[in-house]
């Protein structure tokens, strides 16, 4: 079974939801894990989010990078840029993927606009997931996951 690190920052959004969308992407298929340089504890909003997908990252914990040092990995994706710098070296043969992502825990303005922000920021990382899964892992998503039309209100 291929393992799937996830590496950001704070480990408390991007690498979050990107971790939630393979996990519904891939079934049991793969393992998947995320991790921050610095840990936080995972953002509301992110959970938010992903839940209007009918994605559950609510129990999710953060994890140190370091954590994972000695775990066989087949894949390293680091979705910010300050992870990508700031990544240790896996002595594992893991392939390493770079995308970075706008950090959607630095948006301003009303609730509204910072949930609009965070869907955003999902919906880029909901993509990328999507074409790492059958681009890399050659497991077909399956298009139903990708259909569903969900609005943001911002005030549910």
């Amino acid at each position: 079974m291929k393992k799937v690190l996830i590496v950001c920052t704070g480990n408390s959004c991007r690498s979050q939801m990107a971790e939630g969308w393979i996990r519904k992407f891939t079934s049991d298929k793969v393992q998947v894990f995320s991790a921050g340089t610095y840990p936080e504890k995972v953002n509301p909003f992110a959970i938010k989010v992903m839940q209007m997908e009918y994605v559950d990252i609510a129990h999710h914990e953060s994890n140190l990078v370091d954590d994972y040092l000695n775990m066989n990995l087949d894949y390293v994706i680091t979705v910010c840029d300050d992870a990508n710098e700031n990544c240790p070296h896996f002595s594992s043969t893991a392939k390493k993927i770079h995308k970075n992502f706008p950090d959607p825990a630095k948006a301003k303005g009303t609730k509204n606009e910072v949930v609009l922000t965070y869907v955003k920021v999902r919906d880029m990382l909901k993509e990328f997931c999507k074409d790492f899964v059958q681009n890399e892992l050659g497991i077909s998503v399956n298009e139903k996951i990708l259909t569903r039309n969900f609005h943001c209100r911002g005030d549910s």
